[in-house]
């Protein structure tokens, strides 16, 4: 079995350095693998798989994801950043409802603070990234754009990218503040951002925040979010970049029992985005997306269990 490159000792914090890093991030879910990534060792004191499934892995399986993608439920698959090593590992959907076997994308990735593919042509797979560093800077990758956006993000406590809130032609970002604050930048295809504009304060009280593409069936993005008592709430989007959510709407409570949301689009390639939750004793689970605004998920169905070995999910 190969073994997979050891940790680099004094690493150097370079804005080249991590942007190299986010780079990687492109093109994971548009071939089985990278070109000569060694095959993961096996993960010690947990079990990471589907449940009850036949994975099914490599170009195939993604090959049958990609069939009637949809813009509005991008099939990103789900990628994890391993606490122990730093490495980052894709999970793609294994075309039956679950999560193929995991594949090592590449190293360093404890450098990073948060990261988010987007799918900016609207094929359904990712073409591109966003980036943040713990240094404050935001990267942008994709085939042909490699650039540092800016720096001064570390005024965010939590940033993320569901899809075209402003009814332009790319990924948007939101931002929070350590007010609680929330701010929505106009993405654009080449990796700019507009200046950001002023959603609305007191979302401070969510500890989480997640989405990624279309909820509620009428083609735009939508997020959900978890208050502090464990109720989770779904803002619809609007398609409107001043006003981008109609009021929010209370989904159900008891979410307190994980301690991440994490939104990779489409799962179980049925056309429609989904959810991914993981719980305080580190099971994963999928709530199917419906595309009814009432009731945006299924009942939930668990995916697989060990995966508190990950620092952080996308």
């Amino acid at each position: 079995m190969a073994k997979l490159p050891g940790r680099k000792r004094g690493r150097a914090l370079s804005r080249l350095a991590v942007a190299a890093v986010a780079a990687a991030l492109v093109g994971t879910s548009a071939s089985a693998a990278v070109a000569d990534a060694p095959v993961p060792a096996p993960v010690k004191n947990a079990e990471i798989g589907a449940v009850a499934q036949a994975p099914k892995t490599g170009a195939a399986a993604r090959a049958k994801a990609r069939v009637g993608a949809q813009a509005d439920a991008p099939i990103f698959g789900l990628r994890g950043i391993e606490r122990s090593s730093g490495f980052l590992y894709e999970y793609p959907p294994n075309g039956t409802g679950g999560l193929g076997e995991r594949m090592f994308v590449t190293a360093d990735w404890d450098l990073l603070k948060a990261a988010a593919p987007v799918d900016n042509n609207a094929d359904g797979a990712a073409d591109g990234s966003w980036a943040w560093d713990y240094a404050g800077n935001l990267y942008f990758n994709s085939a042909t754009e490699d650039r540092v956006v800016g720096g001064g993000w570390n005024i965010y406590n939590k940033v993320l990218s569901p899809g075209n809130l402003g009814g332009g032609g790319a990924y948007d970002i939101l931002a929070r503040d350590n007010s609680g604050v929330l701010w929505l930048y106009l993405g654009y295809d080449n990796g700019k951002v507009d200046p950001r504009v002023k959603i609305g304060a007191g979302w401070g009280g969510y500890t989480q925040i997640a989405g990624t593409g279309d909820l509620t069936g009428d083609g735009k993005a939508d997020i959900v979010a978890r208050d502090g008592s464990g109720v989770l709430w779904l803002y619809k989007g609007t398609g409107n970049y001043k006003a981008p959510f109609a009021p929010r709407v209370k989904i159900g409570a008891g979410w307190n029992e994980y301690n991440m949301l994490v939104a990779t689009g489409d799962v179980d390639i049925d056309g429609r985005a989904d959810l991914i939750a993981r719980g305080n004793d580190g099971k994963l689970w999928l709530y199917r997306g419906t595309g009814n605004a009432s009731a945006p998920f299924a009942p939930r169905k668990q995916l697989g269990f060990g995966y508190n070995i990950y620092s952080w999910m996308f």
